[in-house]
């Protein structure tokens, strides 16, 4: 194991592996983002219900999201030399293997198949690339991640435009199969350069530091055994499913304002310019606040960015009835949910050490598979309430009960852990 103080040596060649990181996460974002462009293609198409498509839309997050521990074992388990390598020329084939598959899909089954294969590629690409960043920059690993999740957040916007270009002068098949065959392609050759550093590089002790980390590493069956992961657990779900509805909902919110196509940006809808200003806050604020972090301290910026969080929700409520504050909180809402996929990952890796961040990462990512389910219950409560106010309040409150949370419970439990680990390693070398 590596220490290095604050005055970080130069690693070879760790910026090269954290930007070819963010390229392969932009790579695949478009998977999810734009997801969106195929379904009415397909519908008519094929003549299948919007909603039997979307199915489909489902099966990739869960294969994305649950699947991910298997690769970020596989990862940790190969080692820095091969794992990373491996494992992004493995998904950029299954990438590059479901889209031909939805390319040439007569079926449900067929289009649900290709979904569960994709799915399962951006998974392993997902976690191996985080777990790069969070090996690589101990020093400013809030950034190294906000970054690379910052490719999967705001990477479509490179390709959304081709894809619906793509679709309508040759079909949705044809963008399927070239895009598919060209990520793939992609994906692959830079998989040949991919690699994690040859040993855990960690910080070395300082006393009191903004960023307090772990000397040594848990494995994950250690990790899963300690409260401070399920607490954490439990804060991104809480989260992510308050941003994951405002995601879902933005459509049906804007709609019952009455302001969803409204003009008012060069002819481009409420809506529309909502989905954009959205999409490019939610990628800023992932290296933005994960840079922050790396300054003040995990729980600090936790507790900042969810307190900006609950306002932003209950500024939607009571003044977004309007085109222009509808767009304006609708950002300051993405705006300050995307860093979940920064802020937490480096949180885990700080405690529980760099030697298995990647599988470990990936444990706690499956939280936004968790959250998921809970999203539904947005539609129940607006309609036994009749109001979208009701539904924003309880996401505003959520927010505020993390801030606490992290503040007064997680704060000094990681504290306790922190110093037992370090006076484990001093007894160790004594």
């Amino acid at each position: 194991m590596v220490n290095i103080s604050s005055a970080v040596p130069r690693l070879s060649g760790r910026w090269v592996q954290l930007w070819l990181g963010v390229l392969c996460m932009a790579l695949i974002a478009n998977l999810q983002y734009a997801w969106t462009l195929f379904v009415d293609p397909i519908h008519v198409a094929r003549g299948w219900s919007l909603a039997e498509i979307q199915w489909a839309f489902s099966i990739f997050i869960a294969t994305e999201t649950w699947l991910t521990p298997a690769a970020g074992a596989i990862v940790d388990r190969l080692g820095p030399r091969s794992g990373p390598s491996l494992t992004i020329a493995v998904g950029g084939l299954l990438v590059g293997i479901g889209w031909v598959i939805n390319a040439y899909a007569g079926s449900l089954g067929l289009l649900y198949l290709g979904a569960a294969v994709s799915g399962t590629g951006a998974g392993a690409i997902y976690a191996t690339c985080v777990g790069n960043a969070v090996k690589w920059f101990p020093d400013r690993r809030g950034l190294a991640v906000g970054l690379t999740a910052a490719g999967f957040g705001a990477g479509a916007a490179l390709t959304v435009i081709p894809i619906r270009l793509t679709i309508g002068a040759a079909g949705y098949a044809q963008a399927f199969l070239w895009f598919g065959i060209g990520q793939a392609l992609i994906l692959v050759v830079i998989s040949r350069v991919l690699r994690g550093p040859d040993r855990p590089v960690v910080l070395a002790p300082k006393g009191t530091t903004k960023v307090q980390q772990s000397i040594g590493s848990a494995t994950s069956v250690e990790m899963l055994r300690s409260p401070i992961f399920w607490l954490l657990y439990a804060m991104f779900v809480c989260v992510s499913a308050s941003g994951l509805m405002a995601t879902a909902q933005l459509g049906p919110i804007a709609k019952d304002y009455g302001i969803s196509n409204t003009a008012i940006f060069f002819g481009a809808s409420t809506l529309s310019v909502a989905l954009v200003v959205d999409n490019v806050l939610n990628g800023l604020a992932r290296p933005f606040f994960g840079g922050l972090s790396d300054r003040i301290g995990r729980e600090k910026t936790m507790a900042l960015a969810f307190t900006l969080g609950a306002l932003s929700y209950w500024l939607l409520a009571v003044a977004g009835q309007t085109p222009w504050a509808f767009v304006l909180c609708a950002g300051l809402i993405f705006f300050t949910w995307g860093e979940i996929f920064s802020l937490f990952p480096s949180t885990c890796t700080d405690t529980f050490g760099p030697k298995y961040a990647t599988a470990n990462a990936s444990l706690l990512y499956t939280a936004k598979g968790t959250s998921a389910f809970v999203v539904p219950l947005a539609n129940i409560l607006k309609t036994a309430t009749g109001s979208w106010g009701s539904v924003f309040l309880v996401a505003a409150v959520t927010n505020v009960v993390v801030v606490l949370l992290a503040l007064f419970v997680l704060r000094p439990l990681r504290a306790n852990h922190l110093q037992r680990a370090a006076r484990l390693a001093e007894a160790v070398h004594a």
